[in-house]
Order: structure tokens, then sequence, then C-alpha cells
């Protein structure tokens, strides 16, 4: 038996013995509504007769009056009267969802430094205290205000609760309270808890919404992980489609990447020299550490994409390619992450920055990028990644396709074995290892790297809903699954790439924080780059952004899950409207962190910072990334086709075919027909061109239109056609 606090001890009891204010059924679930005195609750009535009570409304110290209710059929309101002040929940049911709102008039200035969950399982007879159940997942952080359950104990079903955390941004604002860890609870009292205000009181005479919720009942009860995964994507998906979302920027991305590439260049900020070769810093103006091979690779491999998009020669690849070959370690044949000749600089600060310790995602992903590198024809990229792969295997053969976080490059000795205790060590690296024996079997046909892709890939079977280490090379992971599947038929990939991508959306951010320095900046649908990160970050971003793009591609011919062909172009569309924020120069200077972990900060340079914080806390802690100056490079040859000399196309979902015949272009697009995204024609000379926009064959006319651009609104997975 679970112990239970007072505020939920007698809970069930004082359901009982109150009397039904109104019931209303929806599809196979009854909601009837009570009013017990402190709580106003709703029950859910499961088709099998269990129970599930959600608290729309707590008195506090005070009891509840009904002053009114009203019901017109498609949405009720009931008006709260209390001591402390007045409370309005409005209920409805969009989409056969459970929705309630309750707004909260105080009568006087109020701290409250206490509020009860608001979800209770409930039983036939007995107390809440004697039900069990499975909490799938849960907020953590500023992630989205979520909680996915099981009820086992009686077999009552599932639920999956959302709690709109935008709504709560004014309530934040005033009593300087954050909405971060506030979904979750310890069984059997969980779901939402309101933040308790320390500092500032809830101000008298204003109206402020204090829970905004939507509810999914399931008469089922999951314990397996496909399931659980597809539930979950299903759920987000019907709450994604009956939020408002916040409206989309759109940013100059060629204008960015231009700035960026003269920044770069001027900046000796960025730049480290060695025996005569160039190397990129990982952070403005940090001389005192020595270069990284993922530091030069994750700013070569997207620029060499922009450089092809352009078709103008970049001077900056040329001399990060010459500086490659310096990183690698004839000591164990094999690129190192830190330069060889300036290891000697290590200042031993932090685990990892010792000579030959290696992190055991940083050995991956440079190869990773020097593949991409070499199947795009580099030489000097192809010889670098064959050179090292022999030690890649033997280190995968070493640790059994279970990595742990640090080790001795030359020993293999485990330097530390597990993220923290119990954890495992770093969980997605199978799924890291397997893209980059695809990528050199792609490179090579030679089927021995296949096979090593397999044997790494089962390996994530075992961590059900845990895979999720780094969230970019978990994205990663999902797109070596993917093509496993698509290669092999094999259904046990085409699921493990699904539960990678749970734990990518598990790890977002589903509302906009409006409060603090959060109100700065557009922040929904960001993914935070750890499961405990409290930050999101440029670079694992944009990685994100990148892979997901790949996978939309990757599936265009697959029947992937409907919930991803809506969840994958609207993260895109998002990140596409949301990643300029990252840039010191679009954040106010007051949200910038004085103190900087490592380097300096330049406002006006356009090199990302690492790090954004929504809520209270400055952004920019840890220094501005050079490691993600990257970010435009990436962008531009996804989001933008360009025409000729005279006008650019951008769509800010994914593209995944697109084909030109003379003076038109047809492109096709992914995602959900009910959602949209946005296309512009951009003109880039001062010339008139008359152009035609068709969608699915029948005309379409622009939204908005000047002289340099007209906006359309594309439906998703739609073929578009224009002409000129």
């Amino acid at each position: 038996m679970h112990a239970v606090t007072p505020w939920s001890a007698t809970a069930q009891a004082d359901i009982e013995k109150s009397e039904i204010l109104l019931e209303r059924k929806i599809l196979n679930y009854t909601y009837q509504f009570y009013n017990t005195g402190d709580s106003l609750w709703i029950v859910a009535l499961m088709p099998e007769s269990g129970k599930i009570a959600f608290r729309a409304a707590y008195a506090m110290n005070s009891c509840f009056e009904v002053g009114n209710l009203l019901d017109d059929g498609d949405t009720i309101v009931i008006v709260l009267n209390s001591r402390l002040g007045n409370y309005e929940v409005r209920v409805s049911f969009p989409g056969s969802l459970l929705h309630y709102t309750t707004k909260f008039t105080a009568n006087m200035p109020l701290m409250i430094p206490f509020s009860p969950r608001d979800i209770l399982p409930l039983t036939q007879n007995g107390s809440v205290g004697n039900t069990a159940g499975k909490i799938h997942m849960e907020q953590f952080g500023s992630r989205s205000g979520l909680l996915f359950a099981s009820v086992t104990r009686p077999q009552t079903g599932s639920f999956f609760y959302f709690q709109n955390l935008t709504s709560l941004s004014e309530y934040c604002e005033v009593t300087k309270t954050e909405s971060m860890n506030t979904v979750g609870g310890t069984w059997p009292e969980i779901g939402f808890q309101l933040p308790s205000t320390d500092e500032l009181p809830l101000p008298a005479g204003k109206t402020f919404t204090i829970s905004d919720v939507y509810v999914i009942p399931d008469a089922e009860i999951f314990d397996k992980t496909p399931m659980i995964c597809e539930r979950f994507l299903n759920n987000l998906v019907a709450v994604y489609k009956v939020l408002e979302q916040p409206r989309i920027e759109y940013h100059n991305w060629p204008e960015i990447a231009q700035r960026v590439t003269a920044d770069l260049t001027r900046n000796k900020g960025s730049w480290t020299q060695k025996d005569g070769l160039s190397y990129l810093n990982a952070y403005l103006c940090d001389y005192e550490t020595p270069p990284e091979s993922m530091v030069q690779l994750a700013v070569l491999t997207p620029f060499k994409e922009y450089e092809k998009w352009s078709s103008v020669k970049q001077p900056i690849c040329d001399d990060l390619i010459k500086g490659l070959p310096a990183f690698y370690d004839t000591k164990i044949n094999c690129i190192n992450r830190w330069l060889p000749s300036m290891t000697e600089k290590l200042d031993q600060s932090e685990e990892q920055k010792k000579e030959m310790v290696m992190d055991s995602w940083y050995l991956h992903h440079p190869l990773m990028n020097l593949a991409r590198l070499a199947l795009a024809g580099d030489k000097t990229a192809e010889k670098l990644v064959l050179d090292s792969v022999e030690y890649v295997i033997k280190t995968a053969h070493h640790f059994k396709y279970e990595w742990p976080v640090f080790y001795n490059m030359q020993t293999l000795e485990t330097i530390k074995e597990e993220t923290a205790p119990g954890a495992g060590g770093e969980r997605d690296v199978p799924g890291s290892y397997a893209h980059l024996m695809l990528l050199i079997f792609k490179l090579t046909n030679d089927k021995r790297y296949f096979k090593e892709a397999e044997k790494a890939a089962k390996k994530l079977e075992d961590l059900g809903l845990n895979i999720l280490y780094q969230a970019n090379n978990t994205a990663f992971a999902a797109v070596a699954l993917l093509e496993l599947y698509k290669i092999t038929n094999k259904k046990l990939y085409l699921e493990l790439s699904y539960t990678c991508l749970t734990g990518l959306f598990k790890n977002i951010q589903l509302y906009d924080c409006k409060y603090g320095f959060g109100k700065n900046y557009t922040n929904f649908f960001s993914i935070f780059p750890l499961n405990d990160a409290p930050y999101t970050a440029a670079y694992e971003e944009l990685e994100v952004y990148a892979a997901l793009s790949e996978y939309m591609i990757q599936a265009k011919d697959v029947e992937i899950l409907p919930a991803l062909k809506t969840l994958l172009p609207e993260f895109i569309k998002y990140a596409v409207s949301r990643m300029a924020y990252y840039y010191p120069e679009m954040l106010p200077q007051e949200m910038l962190s004085e103190e900087v972990k490592t380097g300096e900060i330049q406002r006006d340079l356009w090199v990302p910072l690492e790090d954004l914080y929504n809520g209270w806390k400055k952004s920019g802690q840890v220094g501005q990334e050079v490691y993600g100056a990257g970010m435009p490079f990436g962008v531009v040859p996804r989001q933008y086709i360009k025409i000729e000399d005279d006008f650019l196309l951008f769509i800010d979902y994914p593209i995944t075919e697109q084909n030109k015949r003379g003076k038109s272009i047809t492109i096709h697009l992914e995602g959900d027909p009910q959602m949209h995204c946005n296309l512009k024609i951009i003109k880039l000379r001062d010339k008139k061109i008359k152009m035609k926009l068709f969608q699915d064959k029948e005309p379409l006319d622009a939204f908005h239109e000047n002289a340099g651009i007209q906006e359309y609104k594309i439906s998703g997975r739609a073929i578009i056609k224009v002409q000129w």
C-alpha cells in the first residue's frame, strides 16, 4: 500500500459522498463532476468500470460554493466562489479529448506555498493508496508538461495528460516562479502542481490561468515498448492539433549564412594556428584548449553542403580540410579527439581533458562527418575514415557494443562506466556506430560494415524507452535504424527507430515560455540535448533538425506511423523559425550572462550561443560555440531552392523530392494534409518575373505579395509546381 498525504487520504470518500453536479458521455468514457468542498473533481469512468479523478480546481484554505453552472452542449462552464477568490472552470471535448481550463481571481494578494497534485487513480472500494500503476513518461525540467501512465491495480487502463504550460506564463511572470518540474509526482498522487510562490504574491483582482489540461483516456494497459511509443506519439499529435500554436517567424537564412562566413573569416577569436595550419576553436576566444576533430568537421560538413548549393568556392572549407590529417594519431591508428601535437595544453580540469581519454560518442561523431564528406567525393576524408575504421571496430568488439562514458584510447581501460549509478553508459552510441558503419558500407560496398551495423543496432532493443543519451546521436540512430529496415525488412529496426523518435519527442518543450527571459524569443518545440540538460543547445538542435529532415527523405517510400508524418515536419518548421535566436544579436543584452564558462561573448558576432534558457536564467553561460557556426549552412540547402540567379524558393517543411524542367519545378512535400507550411518566392533581382504556383494541380494564390516576395500557405503532403 502506498503512503498518501492528507490532500488525498479522504479524496475518494469525499467524491463518493458528494452529489454529481453534471455527467457527460464522450465515446466510451463518462465524465462526472463533483464539488467535494475544497476541490472540484472530474472523474473519468473507464469502459471496464475503473475510475481516474482529475482535480480541476482546489480551494486552498477554503470551501467552494457553486456560483453558476452552464452547459450549452459544447462547453461546460462552472463558476466557483470561495473566501479567497473566484474560479472559472471551462470544459470542452475537442476531438473527443477532455480539455479543462481553470482561471482564478484572488480577493487579496496571496502567497501560495503549496498545491496538491491533480490526478488520483480511484478504486471500486477502499483507498487510493491501494492502487498501483506505471508512469511511462513525465515532465523533466522545462520539457513538455505531460504524463503518460497506466493504472494496473485495479486494471483501469491508461491516460495521457498534457498541461499546456504556455497558459501559465502570466502566473509565472507576476509571481516570479517557473513551470519546470510541475508535472510528475509519486504514485498515487501524480499530475500537475501549481508552482509555489516564495518571492512575490499573486496579486488581487486580476484573473490568471492556473491550469490548462488535455486528457486522453485509454481502456488498454501498456507494458510493451513498441505500443507505449506508438500510443505516446498518437496522443501527442492529438493534443498538438488542438493546441494554439505560435506564429512562425521567417529569418533570412541566406543572409545569415553570409554574415557567419564573413565573421568566421575576419574574427581571430574563432581560430587557433599550429604548424602553419588553421583550426577552429570550440568556443569563441578559447585559446587554452587544443583544437578538436569534432569541431572542425561539425562546421566543415554543412559548409560543404552550402558550398555545393551556392556554387561558390568557400576558402574556409579548404583551410579546414588541410588541417584534418593532423588529427590522425599513429599511436592508435585512428583520428583522435584532440590535436595530437597540442595535447600538452590539456589542463585536466575535466575528465575528458586528458590525453588519450575518449568520450565514447566523440569517437564516432567526427568519423560520421568524414564518411559523409567521403561520399561527397572528398579523398582526404575518405582516407582518414578508412584508415580509422579498424580501430573503431576493435573498440566496439572490446566493449561488446555497449560503450562506457570515458575510456583510454590506447588500453581501452574503462575510466567512467556510467552516466549515473545504475543508468548505464552512453546508451545511444550503438546507434551512432550503426550509422557510421552504414555510411562506410555505402562508401565501400563491403558487407562486413553492414553486419557490424546490425550487431550494434540489436543492442538497442533491451534499452526500452531509455535509449536517448544525447539527442543528436539518438536522431542519427533513428535514421540508421530506418535504413536497416529498408534493407532487411525486419520490423524490429523500424520499431527501434520509433523508440528513438519517442525519446526525442519526450525531450521537447511543446509550449512557449512567455515569462522571464523566455518571453524575448520563440521557444516552442525546442529540443534539449540531454535527458537532464537545463538548456537547449545550438549544435545539437541543428543536428537533430538535419537528421529528422533526412529521416523524412528516407521514409518517403515507407509507411511510417501517421503521427510521425505530423510531428517531424512540424518540428522542422519550428526549428527553422526558432534557431536564429541562438545568435546573441537577436536577443536583448539583459538576458545574456555576464559570467561565461569558456571564452567570451561578442554580441555582434554571428556565432551562436551554446545555451538558451527559458524562464529566469540568463543565456550564454557556457559561451559562444564556434562548432555551432554551421547552422545556416545546414538550413539553407535543406529549405531553399535556387532557381537560376533570379529567385529563391523557401519552404519550411522537409522537401523529399524536386524535379526541374525548363521554366518549372515540381516539389514533393511530406507531412499531414491537415497541417500547413509556408512557401515564399523571393526575388533576387530587380526584374519582373511572372510566376504561377499550383498545389496538387490546382492554382494557388499568394496570401501576401509585394515587389520582392510572394507568400503561400501550403498543405502537408502536397505536390507543388512553380512556373515562371
